[in-house]
């Protein structure tokens, strides 16, 4: 699971737990100028992938880590679907984050007010 908060003129990520491990990250700052939006997406886990790199990537378990796909790099940590939230970036390492997080509408709500 993720906590996205707003730091400033950022946008902060915090992976939680054993996610670290698997995605190869313990968080994520974000310039506020290079989110675009966010929503919540439970359908998302059904989409294709891509090449994990590195990563870990078990079906019906958990997506975490960094995943290549059509040119674009996307950073997943998802274990339940229903709590998908993406967040969609302009000029940065990644195209998109996919998170699991606590509250998804709290979430894009939280970053929507931020982007105002």
């Amino acid at each position: 699971m993720a906590l996205v908060n707003i730091d400033g003129e950022d946008l902060v990520v915090v992976i939680e737990g054993l996610d670290k491990l698997w995605a190869f990250k313990s968080s994520l700052t974000i310039p506020l100028a290079n989110v675009r939006g966010a929503t919540a997406d439970p359908g998302i886990a059904a989409d294709p992938k891509g090449i994990r790199a590195p990563g870990a990537h078990l079906p019906g378990v958990i997506t975490a880590g960094t995943f290549h796909l059509d040119g674009e790099k996307v950073f997943w940590d998802v274990k339940d679907p229903s709590k998908a939230v993406v967040i969609e970036l302009a000029d940065e390492r990644y195209t998109r984050l996919v998170l699991q997080v606590d509250n998804p509408r709290a979430t894009v709500a939280l970053v929507e007010k931020a982007l105002r």
